[in-house]
């Protein structure tokens, strides 16, 4: 029998729960693929990095809560920075998150290539690609059982990660006096930090839980430090391993750079674990980004600020037009980039998209809010320093595509009016 379509949904979740959901959210495949960038930034200092891209998540996470218990509805900052701020700055939160999210697919697909089978990973990664988007086009999605497995066995590699670099023996201080350690300079730990941020991808889905935890006002404010605390934890162990065990001039230069930890010392037999690890987190945040970025890509071809034809669903109820034409895009990314220059320019648009979320959390009135003003603004001015001090190329393509977008949404405004 059908339930109500306006039915709400279940108040089940306890504080523990959403931090379960937020950590699932958080760790995954990003944690494998920004361990090498952000060392080749910021050397041993990356773990300062990776404390001050913690730091503006957290802002972050606390004004999309705000935001999302005044407007509880679907579409995140596309939907809040159009209420609170303009229509076009909506806009640029909805293109921001399609264009970041789809070089987080080709830097998830090129992760995946790099760890399966380093010497193919180009090739490798574009196979996955185009095999996800053939099961996706069936209507088949990641289901919350499968979402569980993967967390286990991406936490369980990460737990091998950390064994083996510190108990194989080549574990010590002394790897972190790399030769480049003295051009280390404070724009590149905070390019790490803006990289890094890559692997917290996620972290905002706590925000979205108003409508399923019991007494949300006092489980979410909660959830959010705990979640991130924990994902900060697991991050700065692996890290710290990492560093110790191979040093930050051999992580940068590494393909699959926790592999290179691993082999580096006794413990030499444990990477394929690692491997695994990797992959299947990898192919587990592909799928589900494919998923969410092809129906954003709908909502806003129905919405009329892309294509229309974008918005054609076929006849097992799936946007496969959208899911397409994303990846497409997304192995024309893998062609022509490499995982730096994707990861930055992913983070470089997301940051936007927080920026604007933040922009949006300072509008709200004193009784609308849950955490101190300061804190939106911290995440504003944190979110565009991290962005312009990400790599060149990335900022300079991932600026040029926000400004097409804006030109794009100006000219058909244009042509509206008259």
């Amino acid at each position: 029998m059908s339930q109500p379509a306006d039915r709400s949904l279940a108040r089940c979740l306890r504080t523990g729960d959403a931090v379960v959901i937020g950590l699932g959210a958080m760790i995954g495949a990003g944690v494998f693929a920004a361990v090498g960038p952000a060392a080749e930034a910021a050397g041993s200092w990356l773990l300062l990095g990776l404390a001050l891209a913690a730091v503006v998540a957290y802002a972050n996470a606390t004004s999309s809560a705000q935001l999302a218990a005044k407007h509880p509805t679907s579409g995140g900052t596309y939907v809040f920075a159009s209420r609170e701020l303009h229509p076009t700055a909506g806009y640029l939160a909805g293109w921001g998150f399609v264009v970041g999210k789809t070089a987080s697919l080709a830097a998830m697909a090129l992760t995946f290539g790099a760890y399966l089978w380093p010497e193919a990973a180009r090739p490798v990664a574009i196979v996955a690609v185009v095999a996800l988007t053939a099961v996706t086009a069936r209507g088949i999605t990641r289901t919350a059982r499968l979402t569980r497995v993967i967390v286990t066995l991406v936490l369980a590699s990460l737990a091998v990660v950390v064994a083996a670099s510190l108990l194989g023996g080549q574990a010590q201080v002394a790897n972190l006096a790399d030769p480049a350690a003295s051009a280390v300079t404070p724009y590149g730990v905070l390019q790490s930090a803006g990289l890094l941020f890559f692997a917290f991808a996620g972290y905002a889905r706590l925000a979205t839980l108003g409508e399923e935890v019991i007494d949300p006002t006092r489980t979410i404010p909660r959830a959010i430090p705990i979640a991130l605390g924990l994902t900060l934890v697991v991050y700065a162990l692996v890290a710290t391993s990492a560093l110790l065990a191979a040093g930050p001039v051999a992580l940068a230069e590494a393909p699959a750079p926790l592999v290179a930890a691993v082999r580096a010392g006794e413990l030499a037999v444990a990477a394929p674990v690692v491997q695994v690890g990797a992959t299947v987190a990898s192919l587990g945040v592909l799928l589900s980004l494919l998923v969410g970025v092809s129906r954003t890509v709908l909502a806003m071809a129905r919405d009329g600020h892309l294509p229309r034809p974008l918005a054609r669903v076929n006849d097992r109820g799936v946007p496969a037009v959208a899911e397409v034409a994303v990846a497409v895009v997304v192995i024309a990314i893998v062609a022509l980039a490499d995982l730096r220059e994707a990861i930055g320019f992913s983070s470089l648009a997301v940051l936007v998209y927080y920026a604007l979320t933040n922009a949006a959390a300072l509008r709200l009135a004193r009784h609308e809010r849950r955490w101190r003003r300061w804190l939106a603004w911290l995440g504003l001015v944190g979110c565009l320093v991290l962005a312009a001090t990400l790599p060149p190329v990335a900022v300079a393509g991932g600026v040029g595509v926000l400004a097409l977008g804006l030109a794009v949404h100006g000219l058909r405004a244009a042509l509206a009016r008259r």
